[in-house]
């Protein structure tokens, strides 16, 4: 691995992204939470003093471009390292000169882009040096770092989270583009304003992809001597269809799963589909999904609407039987139905309720009269000795004891009164009014 140049020029055959990049924070768009006045960020770096830190966002936000930023100002070496090329031989080597630049005055800045692709070994070959502050550790990602970077690291690192670009940001940097001589300053784009934020709105937040579009744009545009038109017919085949920002084995997975499950308990209906709709666009699988559903038909719905269960099961065989693209309508019609569906968490609740006192208590033993009693050795041991059989009883209740003693009187399920399960509620009380008149 060699040491970059931040100062080399970009050669014209390099991306438009690339021959763009700003060169320092007045040319830097975005991120005014930590780069606008008197915030922490932009502070720690006009004061120059720079740590260890971790830049935490989506794709395309200027993870990288900042961290050349500071490079760049901190007058410091720079070393970029990437997951697929970086054995844990040359990070050591690197690191080892890092040292040797640190003995004599020189900072060494090394940005470890998509850190959480490096693996517990690779990681663990910076930490020595971070701890020793023999170099600078930024490193980028886009994934929750609390999950996906080693403890000891993330301790020594200040982690900065960077926010999708907004809408007036992505088309301040297009109009940067089109005016930088590495850019297109050099030729005459024709491109209205309202494509420009055609191109915003497509690119999601994502400078990069904003860029690209643009990139592609001109150089399919109309081009007449030195002068380029791009027109809306062109441009839209350019971004008919947008991707959806989703990596189902990320934290992104889980964010949305949970707004989805969180959206339907709180009868959001409109919400509800919409988490749904981004999941199925990701293209996570449906059977997932339908799984989910059958457990929040019990969790958070439970006896308030019986049907709900049958609905959650129906949808899941649904969605083996045809798979997508096919199954999303009966995805969406149980999700409709559970939003709606009056709710009700008693169930869960009584789940964890007994839990607790199976962990806390001991192994009590199964009462003798509602033992099986198959031998003649267990008949005579007093096994099923005393069982009354409910129905034989009148009322089919009986006075025989079911709990082990030491828990007696302990309640789990407590229904409410939403939907269906009143009428569960109201069975609940007449056994137990049957139980003070008849228990002795």
């Amino acid at each position: 691995m060699k040491q970059e140049s931040l100062f080399a020029n970009s050669g014209q055959n390099e991306p438009l992204a690339n021959r763009v990049r700003p060169q320092n924070l007045a040319q830097f768009v975005g991120q005014e939470q930590l780069l606008g006045p008197g915030k922490i960020l932009r502070e720690i770096i006009d004061n120059d003093q720079v740590s260890s830190m971790i830049f935490w966002g989506p794709p395309g936000v200027g993870k990288t471009t900042l961290a050349e930023i500071i490079a760049r100002q901190s007058q410091a070496s720079f070393y970029n390292f990437s997951a697929v090329d970086s054995s844990i031989t040359k990070i050591r080597k690197i690191m080892k000169q890092a040292e040797a630049e640190h003995e004599v005055g020189q900072k060494t800045l090394v940005f470890v882009d998509e850190i959480h692709r490096f693996n517990k070994a690779q990681q663990d070959a910076f930490l020595p040096y971070v701890e020793r502050g023999s170099i600078i550790l930024i490193g980028a990602t886009t994934e929750n770092p609390s999950f996906e970077v080693n403890s000891a690291l993330l301790s020594r690192c200040k982690v900065f989270v960077l926010k999708p670009l907004e809408v007036k940001d992505i088309i301040k940097l297009l109009q940067n583009a089109l005016r930088n001589p590495n850019g297109f300053g050099k030729l005459t784009v024709k491109i209205s304003k309202q494509e420009i934020k055609a191109i915003a709105k497509f690119a999601n937040g994502d400078a990069r992809t904003a860029l690209n579009t643009l990139e592609m744009a001109v150089l399919n545009g109309n081009k007449s001597g030195n002068t380029i038109a791009v027109t809306m017919d062109s441009l839209e085949q350019l971004i008919t269809q947008k991707s959806v920002l989703y990596d189902k084995d990320g934290e992104e997975h889980y964010n949305i799963i949970s707004a989805l499950h969180k959206s339907m308990r709180n009868s959001d209906v409109d919400a509800a589909i919409y988490w749904l709709s981004r999941m199925l666009e990701g293209g996570e699988d449906p059977l997932y999904i339908a799984r989910r559903l059958v457990r929040f038909a019990s969790e958070d719905i439970g006896l308030a609407d019986t049907n709900a269960l049958n609905v959650a099961v129906n949808v899941f065989q649904a969605c083996q039987f045809i798979g997508m693209p096919e199954c999303d309508v009966h995805l969406t019609e149980a999700v409709i139905y559970l939003s709606l569906a009056p709710k009700s968490n008693s169930v869960y609740k009584a789940r964890l309720a007994a839990e607790e006192d199976v962990k806390k208590t001991i192994d009590e033993p199964v009462p003798l009269q509602i033992r099986n009693a198959p031998t003649k050795l267990m008949k005579d041991l007093g096994y099923g000795k005393g069982y009354q059989l409910a129905h034989y009883a009148k009322d089919k209740l009986t006075t025989m004891k079911t709990m082990p003693p030491s828990l007696e009187g302990h309640e789990y399920y407590l229904p409410t009164s939403q939907g269906h399960e009143d009428r569960f509620k109201k069975r609940l009380e007449q056994i137990k009014e049957w139980h003070k008149e008849h228990d002795k």
